[in-house]
């Protein structure tokens, strides 16, 4: 069978999730960029892989998906590689909960906002939103602090191995750092920046660590 596909912009942090799923289990596959920034996600034919305009989008075979959730969770369970799912059925009721939290609260508020408007308005000749930011401080410093909870005790986010809440976390920390407020928010999470030196010299973190600029 051929490599899956991972349709999506390097840049994007769930674009990036899927392709650390498929490095950590040492699966070759193929992105296809599609550049949002610029409106290809709402072309015909991305439409028709993600009928939302969303990414990414996957397909393996016959197999499209979408949605960062069921790609990974499918990833995981369809190639040969280590497990990103914990044994015990706790700590993988975790792993769910530090998923939802972090696609659900986390990535609106870091990257929809704060990381969007500190680095990437100006990046295209725009001008940061204060408002915008500071509007969305509060809900990143609650996701932090429950993240920080969950780290504690551990090498990995929800368990000593990594997982795919590892995953999603990666890609949206690593650019949560490149902002003042994120670098603030990250000060006071000692676990946090316990598990971001565990995990930020795997190769898939350098592998799939995306350009800007």
């Amino acid at each position: 069978m051929a490599n899956p596909q991972v349709f999506g912009p390097a840049y994007s942090t769930f674009t990036r999730t899927v392709r650390l799923a498929l490095e950590e289990k040492g699966q070759d596959y193929d992105l296809i960029e599609v550049d949002i920034l610029h409106g290809a996600h709402q072309r015909p034919e991305h439409l028709a892989r993600h009928p939302f305009g969303k990414v990414p989008a996957f397909r393996h075979g016959d197999l499209q998906l979408f949605e960062t959730d069921p790609i990974t969770r499918y990833v995981n369970e369809a190639f040969a590689g280590p497990d990103l799912e914990p044994p015990d059925p706790r700590r993988r009721a975790l792993m769910g909960q530090a998923i939802a939290v972090i696609a659900g609260y986390a990535y609106p508020a870091i990257v929809g906002q704060i990381f969007m408007q500190r680095v990437v308005a100006p990046m295209v000749g725009g001008t940061a939103d204060e408002t915008v930011i500071q509007d969305a401080v509060p809900k990143a410093e609650t996701c932090i602090r429950v993240l920080e909870q969950m780290a504690q005790g551990h090498a990995c986010l929800v368990s000593e191995g990594l997982s795919r809440a590892d995953l999603f976390l990666i890609p949206i920390y690593d650019y949560l750092v490149q902002t003042p407020e994120g670098q603030q928010l990250v000060a006071g999470a000692p676990n946090i920046q316990r598990w971001w030196q565990n995990v930020r010299t795997r190769p898939a973190v350098e592998a799939t660590r995306p350009q800007l600029g």
